[in-house]
């Protein structure tokens, strides 16, 4: 079910395709690039022993690197990428371990395109996150997992400056919805762990 989720979402960007050509005949590049440096500010909501052992998912600042597709002015395609980023797990606000976390974003967005210089936009999509080295908690007896996977929404809003009309500054905020079950090893669920990150950013754009 997860890897449908993500699946209809990418057909529902492609089926916009037919009018990426009004784009094109505006004699415009459609491709846009960004790469921000975000801080990512997991919620830690904890249920049953997940929460009576305190296991929390540490703050961090990460890389990322954007790429849209403008079917016309006001209408793009963003994919969010990253590569694993290394998240410590704490425990009792002493670390645990670290597991490593791949967390590809789709989104679709609206760009308003006339304040000039000035080009806020909103985005809604689907997140993907994709987590490795789900036993490493030596502090726990590498006892304890997490989930392979999370599928949830994202949410986004932001703005570029463009200070010619290839480079700009960006400041935007995405918002995820991303829990994953601890269980112990070869067992039963401890309860969840609701990491929903809140992440503000700042980059740099180029337009082509």
């Amino acid at each position: 079910m997860r890897l449908k989720s993500l699946v209809l979402a990418m057909a529902a960007v492609a089926s916009l395709a037919p009018i990426a050509s009004q784009a094109q005949s505006a004699n415009e590049n459609p491709w846009m690039i960004r790469v921000r440096a975000v801080d990512l500010l997991w919620q830690n909501g904890q249920t049953e022993s997940v929460k009576a052992l305190d296991i929390k998912a540490e703050n961090q600042f990460i890389p990322e690197f954007d790429v849209s597709y403008f079917f016309t002015k006001n209408i793009a395609a963003e994919l969010v990428l990253t590569w694993p980023q290394q998240v410590n797990i704490n425990m009792g606000g002493a670390n645990a371990g670290k597991i490593s976390a791949l967390p590809p974003s789709l989104l679709m967005q609206y760009h308003f395109t006339d304040l000039g210089a000035f080009k806020p936009y909103v985005g809604a999509g689907v997140n993907y996150t994709i987590f490795g080295n789900r036993q490493n908690f030596p502090a726990l007896g590498n006892a304890y997992q997490v989930d392979q996977s999370s599928v949830g929404f994202v949410g986004q809003v932001g703005a570029d400056y463009m200070f010619d009309k290839n480079w700009g500054l960006n400041v935007d905020l995405k918002y995820a919805t991303m829990s994953t079950n601890v269980s112990a090893v070869g067992g039963a669920s401890i309860g969840k762990l609701t990491l929903n990150p809140w992440m503000p950013a700042v980059g740099v754009t180029y337009k082509f």
